[in-house]
């Protein structure tokens, strides 16, 4: 493939589009307060709103990502981020719950588009660059989930938090015109098989390819940590003695990029083989994380320290995994984005529903000891197959 179909530019925009679009399913988590109040949702259970987008975004993924194999990529990536256009509508206009959460479960669904351009990206990219590409573009994936916070904050404090979906839609509606104009045309041989065909042979990938299991595994585990810690850190903040406001609780999302484009160069190392001791090393700072973050109610300074070094982490390990996974079938880029994915789902609201629900029996101290055993879960689990081929 010439590299030129994928220049530094271009990958860029795929990065801009995925966090925008990847933005839509995180803007709920700093507004859960609010979202709750507004509903008649009580503080345990309104994760469930967050918990409701990812368990459709799993489905998204089992379901929409794969037809990037099959599908001319251009029209499929275009055709679902209109339909999200009017997702994000019915959720800035829900008159009741039911509503909302049916806007939110669409949102979540057609929000994998993000997936099926992290496959494209894979596909246009040089087998040598390969790796710095997916993580210029997973980094605009984590950077869309973290300013996420600091956009829906802002929003709030001046609009409403209604605000936050419906200029969303807006800006969605002109990046899916501006993507259809540049994306290259999708000239590829593609699979001749049924849809049905298609969805057999996701499975099929994971019992052939055992770094596909083994980074899956790890993928679940790492965002089950990072949803700890981001869907839960609303209600500490939001609360006396810090009392903060839906702005300044967002700009904590500030402190996580910071720590995603530090991690940027992850898919650089992947490519020249480092990409288990990068793993290693990344999931060390992800435990030791946990220490800092624990002091949140005596210095948010620690806070943003622990923030930083959670989320470079988690972004070091996500990008490494993607590109060890990617060039394992080209033929089944999508198919493998995709299964991999699902774990990140899955982990998602995992960390979603149990940190809302420890913090509501146990505080934040609580909440940092589950994040603490989950991370040296991962550490664990990564010692144990490291070797594994």
């Amino acid at each position: 493939m010439p590299i030129s179909l994928m220049s530094h530019k271009m990958a860029l925009l795929f990065a801009i589009s995925c966090g925008l679009t990847v933005a839509n399913i995180y803007y709920a988590q700093p507004l859960l307060d609010t979202i709750s109040n507004e509903f008649a949702i009580t503080h345990s259970s309104v994760g469930i709103v967050v918990t409701i987008t990812q368990v459709c975004y799993a489905v998204g993924l089992l379901l929409l990502v794969p037809l990037g194999d099959l599908l001319n990529r251009r029209w499929l990536i275009a055709g679902q981020m209109l339909v999200s256009v009017l997702a994000l509508i019915v959720v800035g206009t829900a008159p009741i719950s039911m509503v909302l959460f049916i806007g939110i479960a669409a949102i979540g669904l057609l929000a994998v588009v993000t997936q099926t351009l992290v496959a494209f990206a894979a596909t246009l990219a040089a087998p040598a660059e390969r790796g710095r590409t997916v993580g210029v573009v997973t980094s605009g994936i984590v950077i869309g989930i973290l300013l996420a916070r600091t956009f829906a904050g802002t929003l709030t404090d001046l609009a409403g938090w209604r605000s936050v979906y419906l200029v969303s839609a807006l800006l969605t509606l002109i990046m899916a015109g501006v993507l259809f104009r540049v994306l290259p045309h999708d000239e590829r041989k593609r699979e001749s098989l049924s849809y049905m065909q298609l969805l057999r042979s996701l499975l099929m990938l994971f019992a052939q390819q055992r770094i596909l299991r083994i980074r899956a595994v790890l993928c679940l585990l790492i965002f089950t940590v990072f949803s700890i810690l981001w869907t839960s850190l609303v209600l500490p903040l939001s609360t006396p003695p810090f009392s903060l406001s839906h702005t300044a609780i967002g700009a904590f999302g500030l402190a996580g990029v910071a720590g995603a484009l530090a991690a940027a160069r992850a898919g650089h190392l992947a490519d020249r083989g480092l990409g288990q001791k990068t793993t290693g090393v990344a999931l060390i700072l992800l435990l030791i994380s946990w220490l800092p973050i624990s002091y949140t109610q005596h210095s948010l300074l620690a806070l943003i320290i622990g923030i930083v070094l959670l989320d470079l982490s988690v972004q070091a390990v996500h990008v490494t995994n993607q590109s060890m996974i990617l060039p394992l079938v080209p033929e089944a880029r999508s198919r493998l984005t995709a299964g991999y994915m699902i774990f990140y789902s899955i982990g998602s609201a995992i960390g979603s529903i149990a940190s809302t629900s420890i913090y509501a029996y146990a505080g934040w101290n609580g909440v940092c000891l589950l994040g603490a055993i989950v991370s040296a879960s991962a550490l664990l689990f990564w010692a144990l197959t490291r070797r594994l081929k």
